[in-house]
């Protein structure tokens, strides 16, 4: 019998809670939940009260990692900590699943990502549920098999992210340099930012980014965008995002040489051309003509499997060396992006990629100098239980 990958969660606000308790209803074939971890005392009272005695709690990430009781780890603390657990992981030759996001900036996440390949036995990936979504999965398999051919224009408007003052209000460290590192991208975006470049295959060229910091919010960061994107293949994109509007939007629209497909309200609808829409150029000879289209609204039977079904692939590549939907060298792709984001903003100016990482790093640092929160400062929700923090991480 295969002996069960021993998990422990680092981390348990909201959703190293919710991991917790998912890997102890057995709902993780293969799985056991043996140890967690938070820097909050009164989290060890939590533990008792909630997940079961065999459950060992640790206030110590890295004596809980020399302790020989877990085989992997789940990281669910601040984003800005989680490149530097994952080093200490994978130096004690563990198995890491990282939640979103990888980092605050991609040169912290490229030394997460160095270590990993230093070491290739520990299994890494990254908590981008979204992957799971059979809605982004069969837009990912039209775009690949050539259906929609060659991309030329991709928009995505996501401003359903609706968050009021009192939001903000809730932690010192929310919406802050010092404490999250940015806002609305980092925050709430990450999902849609890998989207973006998983389902279509494409990295950008260069970015040119608008960024409004507190527009909406007495906040520091940014919480209102509209970013262009460029591709070398041509193509280009729109991302608009913001936490203040209300009614808001989520609409992915891609348009490539065979169609348009369109996703809102979980449904996917394909406009499919006739013949490519190159061909009907270069054969029309009238004034206003069109190629035929087609509206196909495709049909989708899977469901999305959501935090479990990564958690799920994570241990079954563990187990027995099966492929990961979501590789955790991959975060960086979708950061890149925010970072490039913030960067342009800044500058007034375009981006080039690859990011000059130093450059952002810099800005990034002369902002956190200046931040109303710092580290380590004690904030209200320090001694929260995971159901007072039932936002942390969205």
């Amino acid at each position: 019998m295969q002996p069960s990958v021993r998990v422990g969660v680092i981390g348990i606000g909201n959703m190293g809670s919710t991991h917790a308790r998912t890997l102890l209803s057995g709902a993780i074939p293969g799985a056991e939940l043996t140890a967690v971890c938070d820097i909050r005392e009164s989290m060890r009272t939590w533990t008792q009260e909630h997940l079961s005695e065999q459950v060992t709690f640790w206030s110590d990430s890295i004596q809980m990692m020399e302790s020989g009781t877990v085989d992997a780890v789940i990281l669910a603390t601040p984003h800005d900590d989680h490149a530097r657990q994952a080093v200490i992981a994978f130096q004690h030759g563990l198995h890491v699943l990282v939640e979103k996001p990888a980092g605050v900036s991609t040169a912290q996440v490229r030394e997460m990502n160095e270590a990993a390949a230093a070491h290739p036995q520990s299994v890494f990936a990254i908590m981008y549920n979204q992957r799971t979504n059979p809605v982004y999965a069969k837009l990912r398999e039209l775009i690949q098999s050539g259906e929609v051919g060659q991309i030329r224009r991709m928009n995505w408007i996501i401003t359903n992210w609706y968050r009021p003052q009192s939001y903000y209000n809730s932690g010192g460290w929310r919406a802050t340099w010092g404490g999250e590192g940015g806002g609305v991208l980092i925050n709430q975006c990450p999902h849609q930012l890998d989207l973006l470049q998983w389902t279509t295959g494409l990295i950008p060229e260069r970015i040119r980014a608008f960024c409004r910091f507190g527009h909406y919010r007495d906040i520091e960061v940014e919480d209102d965008v509209t970013a262009y994107l460029e591709y070398a293949n041509g193509a280009s994109a729109v991302f608009i995002t913001t936490t203040g509007e209300a009614p808001g939007t989520n609409r992915f629209e891609v348009t490539g040489e065979r169609g348009k497909i369109v996703i809102e309200d979980d449904q996917l609808t394909f406009w499919r051309l006739r013949e490519p829409e190159p061909q009907f150029n270069a054969r029309y000879t009238g004034k206003f003509g069109s190629p035929e289209c087609w509206q196909c609204d495709i049909p989708i039977s899977e469901q999305e499997t959501g935090h479990p079904g990564i958690i799920r692939n994570w241990i079954e590549a563990i187990i027995t060396g099966s492929s990961l939907l979501s590789p955790g060298v991959e975060g960086i792709n979708g950061l890149t992006l925010s970072n490039a984001m913030l960067l342009s903003t800044w500058t007034d100016d375009w981006v080039q990629l690859p990011l000059d990482e130093q450059a952002f790093e810099q800005q990034l640092e002369q902002r956190r100098q200046q931040s109303v929160y710092q580290p380590g400062q004690i904030v209200s929700d320090d001694t929260a239980t995971p159901a007072d923090l039932s936002a942390t991480y969205k």
